[in-house]
């Protein structure tokens, strides 16, 4: 029992004896680092042999994290809060709904002052308001105020830096502490941090910001938008350099990059690492010193090079030549080179670490955009090259989607703010992200409407579906007469023939009152009666007695077959996002007047088809009255035939598609309706003092059934309403073809009993 003792002593002696030797330095060590609370959390190896491993950077400057010449987000977050008092706003703490309950989103923008400085950016955002469906001049009426005092640049080292605004805006009676107020802004802070500090209290205003932080940016309160230049056009803006649904060919680059290069200060640190990844092939990052007044103070041993290979490179070679385009940070997060790279359909590979995304609220940007890290730039190459070609494609479509939709203009960016607070107001009947992210885009997808993609014209095949099988015939009738003309008779008996009517509407535009019910014909479909306003837009209001997708517009006056009818029907149902219909014009530039020309002439291209007989979807009716400032609505009041014009132009400017010519058996004669017993103006002719000022060029060959007077007062309105659409577009929205389409077997020489549309072809 001794000898067992003894034996279990010495085992237990050697095992604390291995222990001490072989473990004991390990447990000191654990013990003195249990004791260090103050070190770094995050330890770099300590090499035993240093001889051997060459270093390649200080073990102190591993451990610091970032750029040393950036604030903390301690630091970003105490100069936010000594700014803005309201930090926790929400739309249910800080903002009234009751203001627009009764007057809908109506906004008002607050009278300049003499002397007022203002900037060109500024005036254009308030001009895009001011004419805009939105606009007010009532401030009772008004749910949002826009201040009148230049609150973009608040760089107190700037030009354009108004001072004393604190003073300005607690004199308005009407800022009650910045309550459903907006308040834009493209530069804050100044050198050396840059900081989000404004230089006055928004108290509770809604901040729309360029390079906004999101450690700053209130969720649901306050809109990220991008920085454009002084330059960005008002409205139209140019188009995307990749044409919709276009395969464009592999480029020669694969990444670039050319800009400036800070050598010291905020945003430095990015910039300077850039060079690491140019490799001189298909990778180009090009840097330049060359900036600032004292740049050659600062200067380092790259500068000279840099300097030279920066001038051996074209900005926009290299823009329309690129896959991808690195945006990386600069004094502040955003940059001019973000809606640049957009333009270009060269995919953004944005560093700029923190930055809330331009209307990120809406825009879903892993579609169009490759968001890096700062820290990370080295994987970047690598990064982009795994990228499969398919899904590239898709980026760059998304990028031109993006583009035209919302950032081409001043007027699109500034629309696109307020439809995003609009929707926080209803959000029950507010867009989803599928309508903001998919063609056309959420400011052509109108919520008062629908907020389901199918009930829309542009969503029906992506959601494998169709518009419905029946139509509403629609006629407008301007006839002074007591009892109704022959023509309309025989075109209520013709379009009721056919299997897809689903009923007749009759606006009744004349002062005199419409015949009784008896007069009308005996028809299959339900046949209702409209009074309208005696107003040439009236054809297009959105009546709740269209309860179809299609409508078939029509004149009194037209004259059309059951077959034709048919026919045309089935073509619309295939291409529902169009206007379908027999009779049409074109447009063409005049180089000698230096302005748009508009004719009737049977040529090879059409731009437009008159809404006198066309098929188009309900939807464009809502679009017209609720999408359309009233100005607008106005010109067509005053201009003969402007409805059709602006109808087409609509169109056009939202599906980026011409119309649809179907074949006619005759010919259509555009004719100018008599007066007699109807106010001026209600017919298509206007009154004397809404009549163009421009002088009125002899009229083509097509009026010449027309009274002479007529008919060249007639073609010069037309001219005048196109050229006045296009300048209030920005662009011109109409697209020429030359696709006319006709029944199988149209006009073939075989036997009628193979044909299904044989009445087409007699005379």
């Amino acid at each position: 029992m001794q000898t067992r003792k003894k034996y279990i002593f010495l085992t237990l002696l050697a095992s604390w004896l291995l222990l001490f030797f072989f473990g004991g330095d390990q447990l000191r060590r654990l013990t003195f680092f249990s004791g260090r609370k103050a070190e770094a959390q995050r330890n770099w190896p300590r090499w035993t042999d240093r001889s051997l491993l060459k270093s390649f950077a200080d073990p102190e400057e591993l451990q610091s994290d970032g750029d040393p010449s950036l604030p903390s987000p301690r630091a970003r977050r105490a100069a936010w809060l000594n700014v803005y008092k309201n930090s926790r706003c929400r739309m249910e703490t800080c903002f009234d709904f009751s203001r627009c309950e009764k007057h809908g989103f109506k906004v008002f923008t607050y009278p300049r002052e003499r002397d007022q400085p203002l900037s060109e950016s500024y005036g254009k955002i308030l001009a895009s308001i001011e004419r805009s469906r939105y606009y007010t001049p009532n401030p009772e009426e008004a749910c949002l105020f826009i201040l009148s005092i230049d609150t973009l640049d608040r760089d107190h080292l700037s030009s354009q830096y108004v001072r004393n605004v604190d003073e300005k805006i607690r004199s308005f009676p009407l800022w009650n502490g910045g309550r459903n107020h907006l308040i834009f802004n493209l530069y804050s802070g100044t050198w050396p941090n840059y900081s989000e500090d404004l230089g006055f209290d928004i108290g509770q205003a809604i901040l729309a910001k360029a390079s906004f932080y999101t450690e700053s940016f209130r969720p649901g309160f306050d809109i990220s938008i991008p920085l454009f230049s002084k330059d960005h056009p008002q409205r139209g803006g140019e188009r995307g350099w990749l044409y919709q649904d276009a395969i464009h060919p592999k480029k020669k680059y694969l990444l670039v990059f050319k800009g400036k290069r800070y050598l010291t200060g905020i945003g430095s640190g990015t910039r300077n690492a850039l060079h690491h990844i140019h490799n001189g092939k298909d990778i180009i990052s090009l840097t330049t010193c060359k900036h600032g007044k004292d740049w050659e103070k600062h200067k380092d041993t790259r500068c000279d090079k840099d300097n030279v290979d920066y001038e051996k490179f074209d900005y926009q070679e290299l823009l329309h030549n690129s896959t991808f385009c690195i945006v990386p940070r600069g004094r502040r997060l955003g940059s001019f080179r973000f809606l640049e790279a957009l333009q270009a359909a060269c995919i953004p590979v944005l560093l700029s670490d923190g930055w809330e995304l331009p209307f990120a609220e809406a825009i879903d940007w892993g579609k169009a955009a490759v968001v890096g890290n700062e820290r990370l730039l080295l994987q970047i190459p690598s990064a982009v090259r795994c990228i499969h070609p398919e899904r590239v494609l898709a980026f760059q479509q998304q990028t031109q989607f993006l583009w035209d939709a919302y950032f081409s203009s001043v007027d699109k960016i500034v629309h696109t703010t307020l439809e995003i607070i609009k929707d926080r107001l209803l959000p029950h009947r507010s867009r989803s992200r599928f309508l903001w992210n998919t063609l056309p885009g959420g400011l052509l997808a109108l919520p008062e409407f629908s907020t389901h993609p199918r009930d829309f014209p542009f969503y029906y095949l992506q959601h494998g579906s169709s518009p419905s099988e029946k139509f509403t015939a629609f006629i407008r009738a301007v006839s002074p007469a007591s009892s109704l003309s022959q023509p309309i008779l025989r075109l209520i008996q013709a379009v009721s023939g056919s299997q897809y009517c689903a009923q007749i509407l009759v606006l009744w535009s004349c002062e005199k009152p419409p015949p009784p019910s008896g007069k009308w014909p005996q028809t299959t479909v339900p046949l209702t009666v409209i009074q309208g306003r005696r107003k040439l837009s009236d054809r297009f209001f959105p009546y709740a007695a269209i309860q179809t997708d299609a409508v078939l517009s029509l004149d009194e006056h037209t004259s059309l077959s059951t077959s034709e009818v048919d026919f045309a029907f089935v073509v619309w149902r295939s291409f529902p996002e169009r206007i379908v219909g027999f009779p049409t014009q074109s447009h063409f530039w005049d180089a000698e007047q230096r302005r748009w020309g508009y004719t009737s002439k049977w040529t090879n291209e059409l731009s437009i088809v008159l809404t006198a007989a066309a098929f188009y979807h309900r939807y464009y009716h809502s679009l017209f009255t609720e999408y359309l400032p009233a100005g607008l609505r106005e010109l067509v009041g005053g201009l003969a035939t402007c409805e059709d014009i602006l109808m087409n132009v609509l169109v056009a400017a939202v599906t980026k598609l011409p119309p649809i010519k179907v074949t006619q058996r005759k010919q259509h004669k555009e004719t100018v309706p008599q007066q007699v017993g109807c106010k001026d103006g209600d017919a298509g002719t206007p009154p004397a003092g809404e009549r163009s000022r421009s002088p009125p060029r002899s009229p083509p060959a097509e009026v010449k059934g027309t009274a002479g007077a007529a008919g060249s007062r007639r073609f010069s309105q037309q001219q005048d309403c196109l050229n006045q659409l296009v300048d209030w577009f920005g662009y011109m929205p109409l697209v020429s073809s030359q696709l006319r389409l006709d029944p199988v077997l149209f006009k073939d020489q075989v036997s009628v009993l193979r044909k299904k549309y044989p009445r087409l072809e007699k005379p």
